[in-house]
């Protein structure tokens, strides 16, 4: 994301994953604002993910999606992630999603911000 205030936000939602560990529900207030700032900068494949995300973390308090693998993905076979989905919180795939939005100049952020859409919806 471009916007200063939204880079702010988060390095804000990292720091506070950090120090703090998981909290549901700061996070999904975090979420709602960055996601109007998302839509400010109308790219549709964040705004999604965005709020995706908070809508898996409402639904179940925890973030239960693994990262995505790096192999690619052939559009007959399902998903493919680095583990299967438990239900144990998946901070370190939180982290790497949040990490995916701070910069999305990269064509592989955008990839994997989509297999990230791809497994909230299979999810």
């Amino acid at each position: 994301m471009e916007n200063p205030s939204a880079q702010k936000l988060i390095n804000k939602i990292q720091l506070d994953l950090f120090k703090k560990g998981f909290d549901a529900e700061i996070l999904i207030a975090d979420l709602k604002k960055l996601r109007e700032y998302s839509l400010e900068e109308q790219n549709p494949v964040l705004t999604k993910a965005i709020r995706l995300t908070y809508e898996h973390l409402e639904a179940n308090n925890a973030f239960l999606v693994a990262i995505p693998d790096d192999e690619p993905v052939d559009e007959e076979t399902e998903l493919v992630t680095d583990g299967a989905a438990t239900n144990e919180n998946n901070i370190e795939s939180l982290e790497y999603l949040i990490s995916l939005f701070s910069d999305l100049s990269h064509k592989n952020n955008i990839l994997d911000l989509r297999e990230y859409n791809k497994a909230f919806l299979a999810f």
